[in-house]
């Protein structure tokens, strides 16, 4: 296949970000971008010089030249467009949290497997340099054994209205950031050392008039051979976006910084612009990212795809995976009401 046709589904925060990702990816061409609204289509298709845009998604499917569909839409519309396009048979990508629980997660996984499509979870999160790094100096033994992680997550809430609503997200901080600590505590480890158990905490400590999620958790994570991850994450965070991770081992330790311990810094009075994602302002002292889609993974993981789509192979990252993760989701939000340490059954 010399060229991977793209059949984007949604027009939003994500996508902006799909296609900041994808804009150095050779081979591929976004050759239709579908949102709810008009308006939001249109203009998307027009900032990105994408050839067509529609509101009716089954214009998407049913175009025979479309080669592969990146869901970038709500979680609560992520079911339904997954099993559409694994009935239509598309190969299909879906953003991070794969679900809004495990039970939609397994029939999204059910779908793609009896379709025998092509399936990628595109977790961000372990497809951004500094992480596919810190992973290429355990395995080269560099900090002997790791048996504990420890990653943070935090900013001061979500972008879009329906985050709040946990009847359409599926739950608060954690479901939204947690998917992405989770994740990256398999990666560090190896995804051969299986979650045991769990336990959970979690309250609604500042913003208690937008939600009944919690906006902020904390996660522990038992797993096989006595290893442990830690997972702290944020909804009232001050400061903009925060990405940590430290991975300790029996000969060492590794530390990842993605938005605070940036290559440049400045200090402004009259205001340097857009800093980083969901940055709360831009004077005084500031520390901008260089190109956050590279930075965070976007564009490995857009590259990873659109590569494994053209050599017919299945990602490293599938439904798979995301079907776990909403699975320790689950069983941490368990905990959070039984207050003891729960089973990881899958």
């Amino acid at each position: 296949m010399s060229e991977v046709k793209i059949g984007l589904l949604g027009a939003g925060f994500v996508s902006e970000f799909y296609m900041q990702g994808l804009r150095h990816v050779p081979g591929q061409i976004v050759k239709i971008v579908y949102s709810r609204t008009e308006k939001r289509a249109k203009s998307f298709a027009e900032k990105w010089s994408i050839e067509e845009w529609t509101t009716d998604l089954d214009k998407v499917l049913e175009d025979k030249e479309i080669d592969l569909v990146i869901i970038g839409l709500p979680n609560f519309l992520h079911k339904e467009a997954a099993i559409l396009a694994a009935k239509a048979g598309k190969n299909v990508v879906c953003t991070k949290p794969l679900a809004r629980n495990s039970q939609e997660a397994k029939e999204m996984l059910n779908a793609v497997k009896k379709a025998d499509v092509i399936h990628g979870y595109a977790e961000t999160e372990v497809f951004s340099p500094a992480v596919m790094k810190a992973r290429e100096i355990i395995e080269k033994g560099a900090i002997g054994e790791p048996f504990w992680v420890r990653s943070r997550e935090a900013h001061f809430g979500p972008h879009s209205a329906w985050f709040w609503d946990v009847e359409k997200s599926g739950g608060g901080a954690l479901l939204d950031m947690g998917c992405h600590c989770i994740e990256a505590a398999r990666y560090f480890f190896g995804k051969e050392h299986k979650v045991l158990e769990v336990i959970a905490w979690g309250s609604t400590i500042v913003h208690k008039d937008k939600t009944k999620g919690e906006d902020n958790s904390i996660l522990i994570m038992k797993f096989e051979d006595d290893k442990v991850a830690q997972t702290e994450v944020s909804w009232s965070s001050r400061g903009g976006l925060d990405l940590r991770n430290e991975i300790y081992g029996t000969l060492g330790s590794i530390f990842t910084d993605v938005t605070r311990g940036t290559a440049v810094r400045a200090f402004t009075l009259k205001g340097a612009g857009y800093i980083l994602e969901k940055f709360e302002s831009d004077t005084g002292w500031v520390f901008p990212v260089v190109d956050e889609a590279r930075i965070y993974g976007y564009h490995e993981e857009m590259f990873h795809f659109v590569d494994c789509v053209k050599r017919g192979e299945m990602p490293r990252e599938t439904f798979e995976d995301g079907y776990i993760v909403n699975v320790i989701l689950d069983t941490a939000y368990k905990s959070m009401k039984s207050k003891k340490w729960e089973k990881i059954n899958l």
